[in-house]
């Protein structure tokens, strides 16, 4: 069963371009990712510093193992500092069958 997520946060004032960048080059990195099945980055219309990423993996090994990719603790050690949440705030989401 696939394994998908909403993870999000919000840029702080001043860190929208540095955040953008960051983002950016971590989703060409997950995009890659063999069990990635998607990573849609969004900012949300009516407040564009509040991010949403739609998240899938192909199953639960895939996201472990997403979690412990080389880039994924860099970036977090810089995303963390930019946002106004302590952490980007993960969602899971299960199938409406």
């Amino acid at each position: 069963m696939t394994k998908s997520l909403l993870a999000e946060f919000t840029a702080r004032e001043g860190a929208e371009d540095e955040v953008a960048r960051l983002i950016r080059d971590y989703a060409r990195e997950v995009r890659q990712e063999d069990g990635n099945l998607a990573f849609d980055v969004y900012t949300k219309a009516s407040a564009p510093r509040a991010y949403w990423i739609f998240e899938v993996y192909r199953d639960e090994d895939a996201f472990q193992a997403h979690l412990q990719a080389p880039y994924g603790a860099p970036f977090n050690t810089a995303l963390t500092p930019l946002i106004e949440e302590d952490a980007s705030v993960l969602t899971f989401l299960d199938p409406v069958t």
